[in-house]
């Protein structure tokens, strides 16, 4: 792909760099994950490749995300030191008939055990990024989870801990200042989160959206039908620039927030993943746009807390 470079910043206090846009490996999670799609070796191998040739630097993916940590030591483990790789932990994957199930557990050993069968998965002997998968507060410190992933991180198989989460529990874990990330859903259409990622901005640690597309066109999937209505009620296709689809018009404010670091966005389509940079390349909204979406978007009743 032409176009020039992908912007990159750095991660919080890490040391790492990242480029603004990442990709987010759910999408090669296969059929039986979440209604996942049906995913061929080549398709998985031919996306990944993608990603890596057009310059993206992180690429976060999870032990419940059914055959993704595999087809990333597969395809592209030889090409390791070109990002930083972030995976999660606390998941399962239970056979169910024709699904999996992804109940999680917090005990120690599960979390070690978690972490090398990630490992062996990403045939690498560490990951930048160890993310606890979205537990509360209070399973947090029932598990003493802090401990365990400082354990792991002393092992030398991460090199930062952080937090997947979501409000209420994230705004106490920025609050201890234990973690080096957070990972944090947001979009447009999802403006719950915007103070808070402004926090953990602001307390130096790195911050991963997810959902920074609103998951999707609507239709695809994952709850991404209802935020639409949002798009609709604040007349956001007015402010469209000439070409731009929504979900590139979304990526671009998302990216606006001064707060977010990387904000990953997964697709099995190469051409989705163009359109994606492409959007990241045209960066944030410029500044009277980002206003006044936010604006109309208060005025349809969607804002942050706080």
């Amino acid at each position: 792909m032409t176009g020039g470079t992908l912007e990159s910043r750095p991660f919080g206090s890490t040391g790492l760099s990242v480029t603004r846009l990442g990709f987010g490996a759910m999408e090669i999670r296969g059929e039986r994950i979440w209604n996942g799609r049906p995913v061929r070796d080549e398709q998985a191998s031919d996306i990944l490749t993608a990603v890596l040739d057009t310059g993206i630097t992180f690429v976060d993916t999870a032990g419940d995300y059914g055959r993704s940590e595999a087809y990333i030591g597969q395809f592209v483990a030889d090409r390791r030191e070109e990002y930083v790789l972030a995976t999660k932990c606390g998941c399962s994957m239970v056979p169910a008939g024709d699904h999996d199930e992804t109940p999680h557990s917090w005990d120690r050993d599960h979390l070690l055990r978690n972490i090398d069968d990630s490992l062996a998965k990403l045939a690498t002997d560490h990951v930048d990024l160890l993310q606890l998968h979205n537990p509360s507060v209070e399973l947090a410190e029932e598990h003493k989870l802090v401990d365990t992933l400082r354990e792991i991180q002393s092992s030398g198989k991460t090199r930062f801990i952080g937090a997947s989460a979501t409000s209420p529990h994230l705004a106490t874990y920025v609050e201890w200042g234990v973690f080096d990330a957070f990972q944090i859903p947001y979009s447009a259409l999802e403006r719950r989160h915007e103070n808070l990622i402004t926090r953990a901005h602001e307390a130096g640690a790195g911050t991963i959206v997810r959902g920074g597309v609103a998951r999707g066109e609507p239709g695809a999937g994952l709850g991404a039908t209802d935020r639409w209505a949002t798009w609709e009620r604040a007349g956001l296709d007015d402010l469209l620039g000439e070409g731009e689809s929504r979900t590139q018009w979304l990526l671009r404010f998302t990216l606006s927030h001064p707060g977010v670091d990387t904000v990953i966005v997964g697709t099995l389509n190469p051409a989705h993943l163009a359109e994606n940079v492409k959007a990241a390349r045209a960066g944030a909204l410029p500044a009277d746009v980002y206003a006044e979406a936010k604006r109309r978007l208060d005025a349809a009743g969607e804002s942050p807390e706080g």
